[in-house]
């Protein structure tokens, strides 16, 4: 049986094989997941400055992974028991009706396609209050990203999931009704500028070359053009658009500037834009799974800010409460509490014996993860 475990890049040696996929900030494949490591790949990870990285060790087992029926996802009577007993429902989530879906697929849609338009802002704010009226109406504080799907259309999906997403992070970190407003606009507004990029670029199936990357990263300038004469949305929201791709370490674009100069509300949709690009599927790449573009996230604490970072993770539900998963140790469990601290390892109670994982605390769990 293979095994999963997390180690410290300058503890890395050869030979060693990769249990994630590393990839740069345009959701591109740095370093594929199963990759045995040579002496140029480990130091290529130190020069990225990535902390630690999940490594496999052994064989994989192939029952171990085999898909669960649906009566080993019923639990024993003695499992029923413990399952109510340490059920903690887990924080409000966003959700957006049918119809509040369809007002806002048509609203972005008419976005991208009328950027010139008197109605712009209009159409723009009444979008964002969809989103607020989402976010306040059952106070939400986290967000599931299967829930927010508005559109088959890559470009219209992603501006909405960047904007609600990084409404759920502002109000983690305690912003006001203004803020967590704005940054919703800036989060629908922040992609307007792919409507100038050449859909032959866009939507490229292969590697960019040079050249098209180096067109496709004017994109936040060109979004910044489109709404920088609009009096209606506000200097930080257009800050904040032309900033979503600039890193802390200052090796984002289009400036190329460093963490003191990029704003809290850029600073945001960056972590927010790049999840998103992460789980979602695009014609140059598979989407990653949720699980493994938050580790991504979390090895990326040179480019992103760390305190945003620990709100968006307080902001994320991999497993649902009640939801059922296979451990690695073969075990079919249930999902009982989730923590706000360590998204990866919830408390999940064995649907056969009963007996309680508790994955974040329980030190006797801690060579179990979740594969």
């Amino acid at each position: 049986m293979s095994t999963r475990r997390y180690i410290r890049t300058r503890d890395l040696q050869v030979g060693m094989r990769m249990d994630q996929s590393i990839v740069d900030t345009t959701g591109r494949v740095l370093l594929a997941r199963g990759s045995a490591l040579d002496q140029y790949l480990i130091n290529s990870l130190k020069d990225r400055g990535i902390a630690g990285v999940y490594i496999r060790e052994g064989e994989d087992d192939p029952e171990e992974v085999a898909l669960p029926t649906k009566q080993e996802y019923k639990a024993s009577p003695q499992a029923e028991k413990k399952i109510q007993e340490l059920n903690k429902e887990d924080r409000s989530k966003v959700k957006l009706n049918e119809s509040v879906k369809k007002r806002v697929a048509e609203g972005i849609s008419y976005l991208y396609s009328n950027t010139s338009a008197n109605t712009f802002a209009d159409t723009t704010k009444s979008i964002a209050d969809d989103l607020m009226n989402a976010i306040t109406d059952n106070d939400a504080l986290a967000f599931d990203i299967g829930m927010l799907k508005v559109s088959d259309e890559y470009t219209f999906k992603h501006s909405v999931d960047v904007a609600t997403i990084a409404m759920v992070i502002a109000k983690k970190m305690n912003m006001n009704d203004k803020q967590v407003y704005e940054i919703g606009v800036a989060g629908l507004l922040h992609d307007i500028g792919k409507s100038k990029i050449p859909n032959e670029i866009l939507n490229k199936p292969g590697k960019l070359t040079e050249e098209e990357f180096a067109v496709m990263k004017q994109h936040p300038v060109f979004s910044y053009r489109i709404i920088k004469d609009n009096s209606d949305i506000s200097d930080a929201v257009k800050i904040a658009v032309l900033q979503h791709h600039e890193k802390t370490n200052g090796r984002g674009y289009p400036m190329a500037v460093g963490a003191d100069k990029i704003t809290t509300y850029a600073k945001v949709l960056a972590i927010a834009d790049i999840y998103d690009a992460l789980v979602t599927e695009r014609p140059y790449k598979s989407a990653f799974s949720q699980r493994d573009a938050i580790e991504m996230i979390m090895a990326m604490t040179i480019e992103l800010d760390i305190d945003i970072m620990k709100s968006f993770l307080g902001s994320v539900i991999l497993y649902p409460v009640g939801s059922n998963i296979t451990l690695s140790n073969g075990d079919r469990v249930r999902v009982v509490e989730n923590y706000v601290e360590n998204v990866l390892r919830p408390k999940v109670v064995s649907l056969r014996t009963g007996k309680v994982y508790d994955l974040a605390n329980d030190i006797k769990c801690a060579s179990i993860i979740i594969p």
